[in-house]
């Protein structure tokens, strides 16, 4: 089964963080991304607290794709890792026009400027989300199998070891924070 582990956060400035993956990693992409977050009319995905499933239609650069997460959190709420099933769409009106037919209701779209780098097991995106502003992803893409809460543990460990002052984590995602900003906590570690 597919899985995703990552971490998202906000730290105060990128400027430590540039300047390694400049010298240590390799630059990747910048692209915009604009997703759109669907639910069924019959099981809304956010009646649920937290938020384990999120279904995206998304357009990079005249490229698209439908992607669908369902997120494994444990007992105090905190998700490591994900089951990520995602697919190449032709046509994303006509998939648009498709969820219409199947009762599915639009929720919120998510329009992001992201910078990628490859680094070592990672891909470090830094993100500029309208309407939130600036977050890191930090996302696996490693072959071997890891232990989800040992590699997302690295990866804050990596920001640390940086000197970044202050290290905001949530477990919710961009289409959460966007729609319920009221709800999102976010944990300094």
């Amino acid at each position: 089964m597919p899985k995703e582990i990552e971490i998202q956060v906000r730290i105060l400035t990128t400027n430590s963080l540039i300047k390694v993956l400049e010298i240590e990693g390799s630059f990747q992409y910048e692209s915009k991304q604009v997703d759109e977050y669907f639910t069924p009319k019959d099981r809304d995905f956010t009646a649920v607290r937290p938020v384990a499933e999120w279904l995206r239609l998304r357009e990079t650069e005249s490229k698209y794709s439908v992607n669908y997460k369902y997120w494994h959190y444990d007992a105090a709420g905190r998700s490591h890792y994900c089951d990520e099933y995602e697919s190449a769409v032709e046509d994303i009106v006509a998939m648009r026009h498709l969820f219409e037919a199947l009762k599915f209701r639009k929720l919120v779209t998510v329009e992001k400027i992201r910078k990628a780098w490859r680094f070592k097991d990672w891909e470090v995106a830094i993100d500029h989300i309208l309407g939130l502003g600036d977050f890191i992803e930090i996302e696996y893409k490693g072959s071997a199998r890891v232990n989800p809460d040992e590699e997302t543990n690295k990866m804050i460990k990596f920001l640390k070891n940086l000197g970044v002052d202050k290290i905001e984590r949530n477990y919710h995602g961009y289409p959460f924070q966007l729609m319920f900003p009221n709800e999102v906590k976010r944990e300094v570690v």
